[in-house]
């Protein structure tokens, strides 16, 4: 039978409140004894995407708020970020490897997404950010050196 790790919360949009929902996050995948490079990279996504969720959704408006819906269990992780904000199209956000790029930080949090997470999608107009991830197998931390 699997344990699975579940809750849904609506924060204020509030850098700090985004906070404490990651580390809560993390403190679930913790309990399910998820590799410590999985919750490393998991951290960093979930800051990026409630980070923009609040900052870029939102417009830091303190009548917004933004909803987080964790469901993790022992193989997979699943978030959801959804802003109250008008939405973006994902394909219009430049490439930041491209060399007319590189000095912009546009576009650099979306590819870190893209490359830590199984799966990252952008729904309902771009203001729900949906982070899925497969948890890595488990490195062997018994070895005889």
């Amino acid at each position: 039978m699997s344990t699975v790790q579940k809750f849904e919360i609506r924060i204020p949009s509030d850098t700090a409140e985004g906070l404490a929902v990651q580390n809560r996050i993390i403190e679930s995948l913790e309990a399910l004894r998820y590799p410590m490079a999985d919750t490393f990279r998991i951290r960093l996504c979930l800051e990026e995407g409630i980070v923009n969720a609040i900052k870029h959704g939102n417009g830091m408006d303190p009548d917004k708020s933004v909803r987080i819906l964790l469901v993790a269990d022992e193989s997979r992780l699943r978030v959801e970020i959804e802003d109250e904000g008008e939405g973006f199209r994902v394909e219009d956000v430049p490439d930041p490897t491209l060399e007319e790029n590189l000095d912009r930080p546009c576009g650099r949090g979306i590819m870190l997404m893209r490359s830590f997470m199984t799966a990252i999608t952008y729904e309902k107009g771009g203001t729900l950010l949906v982070l899925e991830k497969e948890r890595s197998a488990e490195e062997d931390d018994d070895s005889d050196d």
